[in-house]
């Protein structure tokens, strides 16, 4: 995980964050526009993606570069699971799941399949399954199927502190809306814990907003996290979708997908004594 960081100077006040990148890094703007589509650039602890942000004078930029964020032109997305109706996508970290730049366009464009839709999403940084419908009746089924919750996901997370109980089930409200996660401790120090996660229900950054809630915020969210010394160099949050279940409503078939941990994430749990 290659890194930089410096401080802007007062003869730099005004620059642009693409222009003082390619000054203190010695690369061109185009590599260092990367860095910021990557989500790898932040500013005084925030994170920026606007090329054209001015900098003032004193202002801390710090710079990780994200090995494998974003898969490049030639290096295809990987699937995990493909039938007639559905296909399961890897999502890297990086992408959003639909919309302008999205791993929805993406896929379509590898595949020559203009009517692929995501049917639920993960945040940007969350790698892991994310379930694609072929065409518009199959996502119709399956966005049904996560409204019954007859879909079960599974998560890893790695966050702050050591939980106490080591399992537990949360029930908290998140917009006024019933949310459930339940969560288990695989490995854990005083200053980190490895979970495993399963969610009940799917509200909007709901393990997320439930973990920071007890104290014990997914390490490199920058969003709800604490700003603690642990995680804080972490290029993205320590979140992925590990696991997807249901049971296709049409075939009956049972379909069951496992993604691996990523490497950062492996790397994230090897620098913390995790693993």
């Amino acid at each position: 995980m290659r890194q930089a960081a410096f401080t802007v100077g007062h003869d730099e006040k005004g620059l642009t964050l693409i222009d003082a990148l390619a000054s203190h890094l010695g690369r061109s703007k185009k590599k260092c526009k990367a860095l910021l589509d990557a989500r790898g650039v932040w500013v005084n602890e925030r994170r920026i993606w606007m090329a054209r942000h001015r900098l003032r004078a004193g202002d801390r930029v710090e710079v990780i570069g994200i090995a494998g964020a974003s898969p490049g032109p030639g290096r295809p997305l990987k699937l995990l699971f493909e039938d007639e109706r559905f296909l399961v996508v890897d999502k890297p970290p990086g992408m959003v799941s639909n919309g302008r730049g999205s791993i929805e366009l993406r896929l379509r464009e590898e595949l020559a399949q203009p009517g692929l839709l995501t049917a639920h999403r993960l945040d940007r940084d969350t790698s892991g399954c994310l379930l694609v419908a072929r065409n518009a009746e199959a996502f119709e089924q399956a966005v049904a199927l996560f409204r019954a919750r007859r879909v079960r996901k599974q998560y890893h997370a790695v966050v702050a502190g050591r939980l106490s109980p080591p399992e537990r089930r949360i029930d908290a409200p998140i917009g006024g809306v019933r949310a459930v996660t339940r969560v288990k401790t695989l490995t854990a120090t005083r200053e980190a814990s490895h979970l495993a996660v399963r969610i009940e229900t799917g509200r909007t950054h709901q393990i997320r907003k439930h973990l920071a809630g007890l104290g014990h915020p997914v390490l490199g969210d920058r969003q709800y996290g604490l700003r603690a010394d642990v995680g804080k160099r972490l290029p993205r949050h320590m979140l992925h979708a590990s696991a997807l279940r249901f049971t296709d409503p049409q075939s009956g078939h049972d379909v069951r997908v496992t993604s691996p941990l990523p490497k950062d994430f492996k790397r994230c749990l090897r620098e913390l004594g995790l693993r």
